[in-house]
């Protein structure tokens, strides 16, 4: 016969341990602000010592919050969402609060509000969307007018997308290059059509021309099988000497692809990525790309759920590598 599963420890025995009422720890729990901090702590360490877990539930019904955050993902396969996850979730953690994520079609707005519905289901406080398209995003917020919401580059992230594809495309522009080509992202998604605006703005401050102009879903496979147009356009007389690519993993496959066809990346022209993922520093040749302050918009959109604050990530920083140089 097995053992009987040990009573949950409950507040009582954490109030007797600290020698505090259980009206002190129930405020500790809710981070009522009159507590004093030697109070606070006391409290804290007889919950660790006790190994006492919140009950969500029965606080939910008392304070009316849960203290999680809805998450709403969607191609976590990619480096761009499945790392917006992960900082999300550190940067609610840091504020205090929990994570419950459900995942959709983000380029489908009835699959997008179902995701949204089961979290409200379970008292979110607010909802956080991840890779966000435009029009799934304004049907959510048309649909769930009194919740909170916010989406991970978007509005001010959005001004840091296009900000960091400038970036690049100003990098080409000193090292010489006038005949810029691009392959951006979908372009039914925020940050694609962000880091598209960039690379427009860059040139046109610098009155060149926009060069040839391919798209490609962010997979590395997109890029690779675009190589041999490229490799075509590269070849022409008025062909373009380098091209920006919107993420880094099509970058990844465009410059495997250029190699196959004979191109040398940097040599017979220049590929620029955006991202700058763990690996870009080890691609052959290693990648020139823009990177993010990832971690500031989180906290840029878990602070806009939880009090409507605005908190302005970093500026975005390019990270200069091998698949650059002056043109030919």
């Amino acid at each position: 016969m097995s053992e009987a599963e040990p009573r949950r420890v409950g507040v009582r025995e954490v109030a007797r341990l600290a020698g505090v009422s259980t009206q002190t720890v129930s405020r500790v729990i809710n981070d009522h602000p009159n507590i004093r901090p030697e109070t606070r702590e006391r409290v804290r360490a007889a919950m660790a010592a006790l190994d006492y877990r919140v009950n969500n539930a029965a606080r939910a019904l008392g304070t009316r919050t849960t203290r999680t955050l809805g998450v709403i993902a969607s191609d976590a396969t990619l480096y761009g969402p499945s790392a917006g996850i992960a900082a999300v979730d550190a940067a609610a953690r840091e504020a205090g609060r929990w994570t419950a994520t459900a995942y959709a079609d983000a380029g489908d707005a009835v699959s997008v509000d179902a995701a949204a519905r089961r979290l409200l289901t379970q008292g979110v406080d607010g909802l956080i969307v991840i890779a966000p398209h435009a029009g799934s995003l304004s049907a959510l917020a048309a649909a769930h007018p009194d919740v909170p919401l916010a989406a991970l580059h978007a509005g001010e992230g959005a001004a840091c997308q296009a900000e960091g594809a400038a970036l690049a495309v100003e990098h080409l522009l000193a090292l010489g290059h006038r005949r810029i080509a691009r392959i951006a992202g979908p372009a039914d998604w925020i940050e694609a059509v962000a880091r598209d605006a960039g690379v427009d703005r860059a040139l046109e401050a610098a009155g060149v021309m926009p060069g040839p102009r391919w798209s490609g879903d962010w997979t590395a496979a997109a890029g690779a099988a675009l190589a041999a147009d490229v490799a075509a356009a590269i070849s022409s007389p008025e062909g373009p000497t380098a091209v920006a690519v919107a993420n880094d993993q099509m970058a990844l496959g465009l410059t495997a692809g250029l190699r196959a066809a004979g191109v040398s990346v940097a040599r017979d022209v220049s590929v620029t990525g955006f991202d700058d993922t763990p690996d870009a520093a080890f691609y052959t040749p290693a990648l020139t790309t823009v990177g993010l302050d990832l971690d500031g918009e989180a906290r840029r959109v878990v602070a806009a759920v939880l009090s409507g604050d605005s908190v302005a990530p970093a500026a975005p920083a390019l990270r200069v590598r091998a698949s650059t140089a002056a043109p030919r």
